[in-house]
């Protein structure tokens, strides 16, 4: 005997059937990770940072002829060594000679004319005192007499003008030095105050060197202190000659990108300009702070975090730190920690706050350091016999 099953029964089957099968399975258990952590100790941070530098003269000239002309005398080199007042280049003199003539014969024609109008004025004085001319022509013959002074004047002052040019033809040495440099040679015509020589003045010396973008502010803040700054010739050994910061440029050069510093040697004796030489910066000291690897840190929302393992729960910590300066692969944190935290050092890209973890268990670490000691990355000893999970 057939049974018949009724439609809806049936449909009632088959809607079971379809929820079945869409419904989701559920998700799997996150995994347990095992990560490498470190114990946070205090520490001290600071350093010295070495730069090369290059010896240069505290004052360094680019000498030029107050006049034009065409040169056709330079008797000093690159190299040599000159004495305040010393011949360094020589201009040809022929226009300035005529120039200085023209001016004396200015000079001779306005005292002749101051003559002629001294006379007349003594002249005229006199016909106006017998009464023949009034006194308004004696007075535009006392205005002819001023002028004719004045301009005696002025013609004595332009021949002392041409005079000095005439003797600018000759290029010294304002003061005792080296010829760093020469940039005109004979036969060339210069115009005034175009750099003809270079001279370094003999006195102190500096040690110039760059510094990147971010240790500028580092070099502004020892600048005042004393023994910061020591350097080292290369043509010396060891010996160190302590220095001074005295200038830091305020903008970077275009092709490096680096500032230029200028240390003072103060009172050393004077190296040779142009040696090469390291200089050590050191930085101060700063207590209380603790050193992680770089790789411990990650960035949350344009702020630098850690993960802290809970020993008690074994679970994940975000903490905020703040980081001061990168030594090597470490970095040194000065706020955020305290000694005894345990830092996560790897991996900390796939955490989450409140994930269950467990340490780490180096297969390469001696079954000493597996069984009781403390292993180098800092985790917790654990058994041999530990599985991973």
């Amino acid at each position: 005997m057939n049974r018949v099953i009724p439609c809806s029964a049936l449909l009632a089957s088959l809607l079971l059937l379809l929820l079945g099968a869409c419904s989701k399975a559920p998700p799997p258990p996150e995994p347990l990770r095992a990560v490498k952590t470190m114990v946070v100790a205090s520490a001290s941070a600071g350093g010295t940072y070495e730069y090369a530098g290059e010896i240069r003269a505290r004052v360094e000239s680019r000498l030029g002829f107050r006049v034009g002309g065409k040169m056709t005398e330079r008797p000093v080199n690159v190299g040599d060594a000159v004495k305040a007042g010393q011949l360094l280049a020589r201009l040809d003199p022929r226009d300035l000679r005529l120039g200085e003539d023209v001016a004396r014969a200015a000079v001779a024609s306005a005292a002749v004319n101051l003559q002629q109008a001294v006379a007349d004025f003594k002249r005229y004085r006199d016909l106006k005192d017998q009464g023949f001319i009034s006194g308004a022509e004696l007075e535009r013959r006392e205005t002819t007499l001023k002028v004719a002074q004045a301009q005696l004047e002025q013609a004595r002052a332009q021949s002392g003008v041409q005079g000095n040019q005439a003797g600018y033809a000759a290029l010294t040495a304002d003061a005792s030095g080296v010829v760093t440099g020469v940039d005109v040679e004979p036969g060339m015509v210069v115009a005034a105050g175009a750099s003809v020589v270079r001279l370094a003045h003999d006195g102190p010396r500096d040690v110039v060197f760059s510094v990147p973008e971010d240790k500028v502010g580092l070099i502004q803040s020892i600048a005042a202190r004393q023994g910061m700054v020591k350097v080292r010739l290369w043509s010396s050994g060891a010996a160190t000659v302590p220095a001074k910061i005295r200038e830091i440029s305020a903008a970077a050069d275009p092709a490096t990108r680096t500032f230029l510093v200028k240390a003072d040697l103060g009172e050393a004796d004077a190296p040779r300009l142009g040696q090469t030489a390291t200089v050590a910066v050191d930085t101060p000291r700063i207590s209380g702070i603790a050193r992680v690897p770089l790789s411990a840190l990650k960035e949350d929302h344009g702020k630098s975090t850690v993960w802290i393992v809970d020993a008690a729960s074994m679970t994940t910590v975000s903490r905020l730190v703040t980081i001061g300066a990168a030594e090597g692969n470490d970095a040194v944190v000065l706020t955020g920690l305290i000694p005894g935290d345990r830092v996560v050092t790897a991996g900390v890209h796939v955490l989450s706050p409140g994930q269950k973890v467990r340490f780490y268990n180096d297969p390469e670490a001696p079954l000493a350091a597996v069984s009781g000691a403390p292993s180098a990355s800092g985790a917790l000893p654990v058994t041999a016999s530990a599985s991973p999970r």
